[in-house]
């Protein structure tokens, strides 16, 4: 399987209910709690119209007319700077190892610089070591404390990048 079988395009409303399903799948797998965390969310559910605001947008990953993940920014909820959030990024197996993660995250990237933020921050769990090693090899380092209030209050690893 290779990377050229995996389209990145930006989110359509009929990838709401897949992207949903998706992302509740890796949470469950990877053990995270259903509280605190994007599991429950009611953007989850709403993916496409969530992104639909200024200085915004969703990415999804789709492999034979499936979606396998997706990832986002938007502005960091409840915070005064120029700050956005990398959000919801989550893959299916079949999506990993495969360098989609890097493509994702550099497009993400991308497009906050084009929107004029700052910096991006992101929140993640202690075990999911191969999501933070790939966001510390694009600038991403650790923080004492989480920035604004995502309402993600299980999650306890926050990092930053200067944009």
């Amino acid at each position: 399987m290779t990377t050229k079988e995996f389209i990145i395009r930006e989110i359509k409303p009929s990838d709401n209910a897949k992207l949903a399903k998706v992302i509740r799948a890796v949470l469950i797998e990877l053990n995270v709690p259903k509280v605190g965390t994007a599991y429950e969310d009611k953007a989850t559910d709403t993916m496409f119209e969530t992104y639909q605001k200024d200085k915004a947008i969703y990415f999804v990953v789709e492999h034979n007319n499936n979606i396998v993940g997706g990832a986002g920014i938007a502005q960091l909820d409840n915070f005064e700077g120029n700050t956005c959030e990398l959000q919801k990024m989550y893959f299916s197996p079949i999506t990993r190892g495969k360098g989609i993660g890097a493509k994702l995250i550099s497009k993400c990237l991308e497009k906050a610089k084009e929107f004029g933020f700052d910096n991006c921050y992101l929140e993640t769990m202690p075990y999911m070591h191969a999501a933070k090693k790939l966001y510390q090899k694009y600038g991403f380092t650790s923080l004492e404390k989480p920035l604004g209030n995502t309402g993600h209050y299980s999650c306890n690893v926050w990092m930053v990048k200067e944009i």
